[in-house]
């Protein structure tokens, strides 16, 4: 009779324990771990949030949810019992991997303060309760604060590589060079530019061209922004449109100009911001969206060994390389799964290829790898996908975001080449290597969800309307045609603002 091999023993065994109901991992709630901005008053944000990290008894951190029914919770409460005040706080959300996401959104201003508990069964974790002292503020509460405090407060970083880049072919900027060529050149019929002026941190704006309609986007973030901290007095323009502006060389007659965008690319001078997809949905979160920078956190699918091994794609027909995508598809199937939800750019394509059905995009994560391939421009959905588990396989591509430069290949995500030709070869080469594969995801999952911290696109939205407003060689001015933006009215809450405002001077 032949004997098993000494690891498929071991391996037996493990599973018959299991089968048999070995002792479950218990969860020291004393040892286990809080951190994050959520805990401090002064950080104001639509989401407040922190981490919990899952602590065995022994001190070891958990690296799967914790088994057992025993929920982890949130209490949020005034501290004073007169301050009934509506507090948002929806279970936590499990990120399958030990650790835990907690939020809770304000919808009021609370002067005395708040009591946080966070509770695993009836015992408190860590150091709870956590006690903020009042005023804590709630997103709508116009109080801005000093931008050397709010910057620390938020512990934004000293340095943005991109913004730097960016920034690098502007040392000077010509407020009137601007205000000459910027209508003439982007704000035709077709175009989709708009003009603002902050002074005082007051936000004024006027529409150049015909499509700009989302400038409702960029005036959320920048009345939101302008109720936490001061602006710099500053005057510039915002492309609205998908593609990047300036294509002018940096040592070339005329010189560039710094038309902010959502979207850079290789052969651009744009300046680059958070889209305004991750930004609408950090604003919204827990309230007008339901896929968001935190949200998807908690929803990434079966855990790694569960998910189906095929590459997966679902979008909209706006390049050509999906098309392939369909017909790889179609000729490889138990390698790739991928549709096109919707027909625009190529409608004669769909009775040939095919029209998919819509699906949630957490379902996405159903699937081990995750194919991104560019829309019109960068696809938007990439942060969302560097937030799950999944590999992600990324076309190469001249389009990119905010973040795309701290993101290296092989270490944070599988590149492909821009017309696909490698991609089963690299949904092969993923197969075959599994735990490799299981690493990169986690790499590229762990540095998108530092990245991709609400907290960090404010630094970083305030972080290029100061670089900006430091390179202006002369004053903004509220220009002909500017109307003023108002903050929006949040008539159900009070809110008295107890900070000092400082001068101008002082900034």
């Amino acid at each position: 009779m032949r004997r098993l091999p000494r690891a498929l023993l071991l391996q037996l065994r493990l599973a018959l324990l299991v089968a048999a109901g070995a002792p479950e991992v218990l969860v020291s709630a004393p040892r286990s771990l809080v951190w994050g901005p959520g805990l401090q008053a002064a950080v104001v944000l639509p989401v407040r949030y922190f981490y919990l990290q899952a602590v065995n008894s022994e001190g070891q951190n958990l690296t799967r949810s914790p088994p057992g029914q025993t929920p982890f919770k949130v209490v949020v409460k005034s501290l004073s019992p007169k301050e009934l005040v509506r507090i948002h706080v929806p279970k936590p959300l499990d990120r399958n991997d030990g650790t835990f996401l907690m939020r809770y959104r304000m919808y009021e201003t609370v002067d005395e303060g708040l009591k946080i508990e966070v509770l695993y069964g009836d015992k408190h974790v860590a150091q709870s309760p956590y006690i903020l002292k009042g005023p804590v503020y709630h997103e709508y509460c116009e109080c801005p604060e000093d931008p050397q405090a709010w910057q620390k407060t938020l512990s934004c970083p000293t340095r943005e590589p991109q913004i730097t880049k960016d920034f690098a072919s502007f040392p000077s900027i010509n407020l009137q060079q601007m205000l000459n060529e910027v209508p003439k050149r982007f704000g035709d019929e077709r175009g989709a530019i708009v003009h603002y002026t902050i002074l005082n941190n007051h936000i004024y704006r006027r529409s150049l061209g015909k499509y700009t309609d989302f400038k409702m986007f960029s005036d959320e973030i920048l009345l939101s922004l302008t109720r936490k901290v001061l602006l710099p007095d500053l005057e510039f323009y915002v492309n609205l449109g998908d593609w990047p502006l300036e294509h002018r060389k940096v040592n070339g007659t005329p010189s560039p100009i710094p038309v902010i965008s959502w979207c850079g690319s290789l052969d651009s001078r744009d300046v680059v911001l958070p889209t305004y997809d991750i930004t609408h949905s950090m604003l919204e979160a827990m309230r007008g969206v339901t896929n968001d920078l935190l949200s998807i956190q908690g929803n990434t699918g079966p855990s790694w060994i569960n998910k189906t091994e095929r590459a997966f794609f679902r979008g909209r027909d706006s390049r050509e390389e999906r098309l392939q995508l369909v017909q790889l598809s179609k000729e490889n199937p138990q390698l790739l799964d991928a549709g096109i939800t919707g027909y625009f750019f190529f409608q004669e394509k769909e009775k040939e290829l095919g029209k998919a059905k819509l699906m949630g995009f957490f379902d996405f994560f159903k699937y081990k790898y995750q194919v991104n391939v560019d829309g019109t421009v960068a696809a938007y959905r990439y942060p969302y996908l560097m937030l799950g588990d999944s590999l992600v396989l990324k076309q190469d591509s001249p389009y990119y975001e905010h973040f795309y430069m701290a993101l290296e290949p092989w270490k944070h995500y599988v590149p492909i080449k821009r017309n696909l030709s490698d991609l089963l070869e690299k949904v092969k080469w993923a197969k075959e290597n599994d735990e490799a594969a299981k690493k990169i995801a986690k790499e590229g999952q762990l540095m998108a969800r530092d990245l991709l911290q609400p907290h960090r696109l404010y630094c970083y939205y305030y972080q290029v309307l100061q670089k900006y407003a430091e390179r202006q060689s002369s004053k903004p001015k509220v220009r002909d045609g500017m109307e003023l933006i108002p903050q929006p009215e949040d008539s159900t809450a009070i809110c008295q603002c107890h900070r000092k405002k400082p001068s101008r001077e002082e900034l």
